[in-house]
């Protein structure tokens, strides 16, 4: 007995991969997760994630402080490493590979929820043959209709707004295309093959519209709990079903990074 577990603990203490040093910090992300949030299955997770991506592996492996910098930002928001809800994006830095953390689509959904304040959430697309009316003062919310047996055309603005628990409509947020061809300039690398820009745009113009509705809508890591209001009754994140797209301004390609876009490439914050 003594020397198995001799064994193990020298195995552990050899053991160098970044499963073990997120295991090692277990404690430390423990502190900082919400309350509602499982330690354990988190932590899994955040593994998970590591074994599935090679280039998550190396990039973390080489750079491991990234990797924990992303991985506590994560958990203080208490979104799930690796997925939609924040991504864990390799990527070439100024010192050669790290890992970036991004809260996703999904997670600015979650958080928006979590606060309690809003009963709904619309982040939406328009494009050119849809038919679109939103006047300040006029529009309580955009009007928006679809003909889906037709081809709509391109990509020409996005929305996004919550409905109140209340039943009052938040700030509206309306980007057009000259407000996305804007970030779209700020985003470093966003002409590379593997960036969603250039793949996905729709996902990154959702994006766009999510990060700036969430400076007017309450956002929180942990539940609120309302009065007469359990927490099982508040409602769940909405997110729109997007392929998993990661959404960095200043990624540039790490060393192994596969030859064609996959659903672990990056994207524009």
């Amino acid at each position: 007995m003594i020397s198995q577990t001799v064994t193990t603990a020298v195995a552990q203490q050899k053991d160098s991969s970044p499963a073990a040093l997120v295991r090692k910090y277990r404690t430390d992300f423990a502190t900082v997760l919400p309350s509602h949030i499982k330690p354990e299955t988190w932590l899994r997770i955040a593994t998970g994630a590591l074994r599935r991506s090679p280039q998550l592996a190396n990039a973390a492996k080489r750079n491991p402080s990234s990797l924990l910098v992303a991985l506590l930002e994560a958990a203080r928001k208490g979104l799930e490493p690796g997925t939609e809800q924040f991504y864990l994006v390799p990527r070439k830095g100024k010192n050669g590979p790290e890992v970036l953390g991004i809260t996703g689509y999904q997670g600015e959904v979650e958080l928006m929820y979590r606060a309690g304040a809003v009963s709904s959430v619309k982040v939406e697309v328009v494009r050119e043959h849809d038919t679109f009316a939103y006047n300040p003062g006029e529009h309580d919310r955009p009007v928006h209709e679809i003909d889906w047996r037709a081809d709509r055309g391109d990509l020409v603005l996005t929305y996004a707004y919550a409905v109140m628990r209340d039943g009052a409509t938040s700030n509206v947020v309306v980007l057009s295309a000259d407000d996305i061809a804007v970030i779209l300039k700020k985003a470093d690398g966003a002409d590379s093959p593997f960036s969603p820009w250039q793949w996905n745009p729709k996902a990154m113009w959702l994006k766009s519209a999510a990060r700036q509705l969430a400076k007017w809508v309450p956002t929180s890591a942990e539940y609120v709990r309302l009065p007469d209001v359990p927490l099982e009754s508040l409602p769940p994140a909405k997110p729109l079903d997007l392929p998993r797209v990661d959404d960095v301004v200043d990624a540039e390609i790490v060393e192994d990074w596969p030859t064609a876009p996959d659903d672990t490439a990056d994207g524009a914050r």
